[in-house]
């Protein structure tokens, strides 16, 4: 059953926003909570948008094996999907939706290939995804030039992905991607 739904995007495209839109329409479908060792904003919740852990229990996770994929973004942070999440859903048969970033996503589809559906999501524009950036106003100016200079090298992963979509418009977007795993999961519609 193909019930591990990736969603990725490169940071600013909208990805987290079209989660918790899929999330209100669709409440068959779980939120595949990460655990990250950056600090908590001001508009997030432990348990609910991430698990926040420091980098020395991330560490720890590491080295115990306790993550299918994790990565160190930024230079800064690390993010990572825990095992016993994936394998608990599988089990279960339940449908989860993971946010993550594209080499976190590619991994999850080597380990699990016949239970992914993976979906690239991309701006309108560059010029767009900026203004994107800018304006969520919780990252520093060279936090935003280290999320700019990964554009290109995570745009280049598109083809990696099953389907790609643009988040011009956020409800058009968020119903192309329910159709893309209503088509997917329940075989009922075609997807255009």
């Amino acid at each position: 059953m193909k019930n591990l739904i990736i969603l990725s995007a490169p940071s600013g495209s909208g990805k987290t926003t079209l989660c918790k839109e899929i999330q209100k329409k669709e409440n068959r479908i779980k939120f595949s909570v990460s655990h990250t060792s950056r600090k908590i904003r001001p508009n997030e919740k432990n348990g609910i948008d991430y698990f926040f852990v420091t980098k020395e229990e991330f560490l720890k996770g590491i080295k115990n094996e306790e993550f299918v994929e994790w990565e160190k973004i930024h230079g800064d942070y690390y993010y990572g999907t825990s095992k016993a999440q994936i394998e608990k859903s599988i089990n279960k048969e339940i449908s989860i939706l993971l946010e993550l970033d594209v080499k976190g996503a590619i991994s999850i589809q080597k380990l699990y290939p016949n239970q992914t559906i993976s979906i690239f999501v991309e701006p309108p524009s560059l010029n767009e995804l900026k203004l994107r950036l800018k304006k969520r106003g919780f990252d520093s100016k060279e936090r935003i030039e280290k999320r700019l200079q990964r554009i290109e090298s995570e745009l280049s992963y598109k083809s990696n992905f099953d389907y790609s979509i643009i988040n011009d418009k956020l409800e058009e977007a968020t119903n192309k991607i329910l159709d893309i795993i209503q088509n997917e999961i329940e075989g009922v519609r075609n997807v255009t």
